[in-house]
């Protein structure tokens, strides 16, 4: 079957009539070399632009004294990265030009050597003793802009200014650009007011700089001066102006920009597109976004990507996940972005077999090694319950950044290896990688863990020396830690002294360890403030519920039960689940639905049978007191995890650890039992419940026996 001919550009058509000796004087005349090689530059046509260099050699027209050829040639190999061949020639020429310089630096630029283009300065000025133009100070602050380098930024802008080149529109914007990123707003602003004459693409560098930089409030001011001055928007500018209300959160704002579109000429392509669903996802309207991709005509990955992002950003992993298997069906092919929300994603569900799924596909595809990547999978194995295969991606990561080690920081944290968290955390300072907010909840976290009142207030006044104010979430931490070591009186002290507007999550912090520690008294005023704070907090009526029963105070248990159902407030039921063989089973407190229930029950009444001669003894404290004691025993044999480890003993391999995930918090007598079911099974456990995860081994928790 032919195929039909390949299409070409017009003018590239031409390229083999260079050649020949001979041409109909009837034809039109090959174009001139030195336009084909500025047409094979812009359309990267590397074969084309050899053969014309090749043409160029054999009439001699490559000589080190035609400098208009070379700095063609200079720019073709730039522009098709072929950045060895371009400063061989560069080097070969008896005399530069300022094109010849530009041509190299844009070249260097455009491949991320941001050293180089300014070393090239350098040497233009000393040794060839060239005047920069501003288009060689537009390449250098560029330059200077995208590796962070400020100092050289400033020493440029100091050049610029003698030379009075700070007028060009290239280098006040390239100017504006780099201030932006760096340095403070009033120091952008004093660069703008000092040129006059503004144009969209100084708007767009200063809009996109500020956003790169969380001055979000500053970017409305730079708005509102865009529109006081009626400024004509491009698709730059919506593409910032959305990325301002996604991160400001101002869905109202951004529907009213997003009809102000729909009026104008702007084409809304890929990028307008997807930053518009990016708004209206990161706003909380999921609905919107999806009406903004289900009526493009056509959807690449970058959109694909921004429509999953928006499902996970507001919680609808299942969606999330759906959507990625139909983009595949499309016949998208996804990048790394793509794959690291969908592994967030299943991250979010603890989906392990679905986690598992993607990681084969990024192995398959070649994307394993992007950064976001690996940081995805570290945080979708974390969080799913495999804490050594997240060990195990973070060890074979090529790079890491600040993220890598906060998602192995804060996964040892949440599993309640705090010794491994800190051990971590000293390699990461090792590394000479700044640890930041989230890093020091993880370090925080782990102390909490294991206890360390010390180095946990230690830790928080590094935090201040390295200029971190420390969070809520931070304090919130240390009133865990000064609880976990029975200082009650010291948590609520520092409560009180701390100028922080606590929340319910931190005071609950104190009420749980009034309930570890049996200091009922003082348990039920706190939760009494609680209850003030958020009256339908459930998680609180179930902890004084549950410090009453345990005071045998069954005149209180009855008081907050009706108070629960006076307030219509119900407990959630409780629900566990463990996936086998990529199907998942559910199981709820005394199970019946599932088909082999009978088989389930069999096996729980096994295990309960042989931990009863290593002490166990149900816990029949808090369950109602006008029940009989058998009925107490047989409601406390059934809960959800028991019998979703019971199938999980069933189902796999005599070495394979089980994984169970809660949707509660694990109860004293079921947090007994699995203890000593890991040591007569000979398992490792992992139940992950509402607060943490819980390592069961050997007859031992992870936790040691606070949670």
């Amino acid at each position: 079957m032919l195929k039909p001919p390949r299409k070409t550009h017009a003018s590239l058509s031409y390229a083999p009539c260079i050649f020949k000796p001979n041409i109909s004087h009837s034809a039109p005349p090959p174009p001139d070399a030195i336009k084909l090689l500025k047409l094979s530059a812009n359309t990267k046509s590397l074969k084309f632009g050899k053969l014309i260099h090749a043409h160029l050699i054999i009439s001699n027209r490559t000589t080190k004294n035609n400098a208009l050829e070379t700095n063609s040639l200079i720019n073709f190999y730039a522009k098709c990265n072929e950045l060895f061949i371009a400063r061989k020639l560069f080097d070969s020429m008896r005399q530069r030009n300022v094109v010849s310089w530009s041509a190299l630096m844009t070249g260097y630029l455009h491949m991320g050597f941001s050293l180089e283009v300014i070393r090239l300065l350098k040497d233009m000025v000393s040794v060839d003793a060239i005047s920069p133009n501003e288009y060689i100070f537009a390449i250098a602050l560029a330059s200077c802009s995208d590796s962070g380098r400020t100092k050289e930024g400033q020493q440029c802008h100091c050049y610029v200014l003698k030379s009075g080149l700070v007028f060009h529109q290239y280098v006040r914007n390239a100017l504006l650009h780099m201030y932006s990123k760096y340095f403070s707003f009033q120091e952008v602003m004093w660069i703008w007011n000092l040129v006059p004459g503004t144009d969209i693409f100084s708007y767009n560098s200063v809009l996109s700089g500020l956003l790169e930089n969380g001055y979000f409030k500053e970017g409305l001011e730079v708005l509102r001066r865009m529109v006081s001055d009626h400024v004509k928007w491009d698709s730059v500018t919506y593409v910032n102006i959305f990325g301002l209300c996604a991160c400001l959160k101002y869905l109202r704002m951004g529907l009213e920009l997003h009809g102000k579109m729909l009026i104008s000429d702007v084409e809304s392509d890929a990028y307008v597109s997807s930053a518009m669903i990016n708004m209206y996802g990161k706003c909380g309207d999921v609905l919107s976004a999806r009406r903004v991709f289900d009526r493009l005509q056509s959807q690449n990955v970058v959109l694909w990507t921004a429509i999953i992002a928006a499902y996970f950003q507001n919680g609808c992993f299942e969606d999330a996940l759906k959507l990625f298997s139909k983009m595949k069906l499309d016949g998208a092919r996804p990048n790394e972005f793509t794959f690291a929300v969908t592994l967030n994603a299943s991250a979010g569900l603890s989906a392990i077999s679905c986690g598992l799924l993607l990681h084969a596909c990024t192995e398959k595809s070649g994307l394993k090694d992007y950064l976001t990547v690996g940081n995805a999978l570290i945080n979708m194995y974390a969080k799913s319950g495999n804490i050594p295969a997240a060990k195990n991606v973070f060890s074979d990561m090529t790079s890491r950044d600040t993220i890598s080690w906060n998602a192995m920081i804060c996964g040892y944290s949440h599993h309640g290896l705090g010794k491994e968290a800190l051990h971590v955390f000293q390699e990461m300072l090792a590394a000479q990688e700044y640890p930041n907010y989230v890093t020091f909840i993880g370090v925080l976290s782990a102390c909490s863990h294991l206890g360390l009142v010390q180095e946990g207030l230690y830790y928080l006044n590094l935090m201040k020396e390295s200029s971190i104010v420390p969070g809520l979430a931070h304090y919130t931490c240390i009133v865990g830690l000064l609880s976990k070591a029975g200082r009650l009186d010291d948590a609520w002290n520092f409560m009180r002294s701390m100028p922080v507007k606590w929340d319910v999550v931190a005071w609950r912090t104190l009420l749980n360890a009034c309930h570890i520690h049996r200091n009922y008294g003082f348990g039920k005023q706190i939760a009494e403030w609680i209850i003030e704070m958020d009256p339908n907090d459930v998680g609180t009526y179930t902890l004084l519920s549950n410090m009453y029963a345990k005071a045998k105070r069954w005149d209180g248990v009855v008081k907050i039960r009706k108070l629960m159902r006076d307030k219509n407030i119900k407990k959630e039921p409780g629900a566990s689940w463990i996936e086998i063989r990529n199907v998942t089973h559910i199981f709820v407190a005394e199970e019946t639905k599932h088909p082999e229930h009978s088989e389930i029950y069999e096996k729980v009444k096994e295990l309960l049978t042989m931990i009863k001669p290593l002490g166990y003894v149900p816990n029949i404290g808090a369950v109602l007191h006008d029940v009989e004691d058998e009925q107490k025993d047989h409601y406390l044999s059934y809960h959800s995890e028991k019998l979703a480890i019971a199938y999980g003993l069933m189902k796999t391999p005599p070495e394979a650890p089980i994984i169970v995930m809660k949707n509660l918090r694990m109860c004293d007598d079921c947090h007994l039992a699995v203890k000593l079911i890991s040591k007569v099974a000979n398992r490792m456990i992992i139940v992950r419940d509402a607060n943490r995860f819980h390592h069961f081994q050997e007859g031992h928790c992870s936790c040691a026996d606070y949670w």
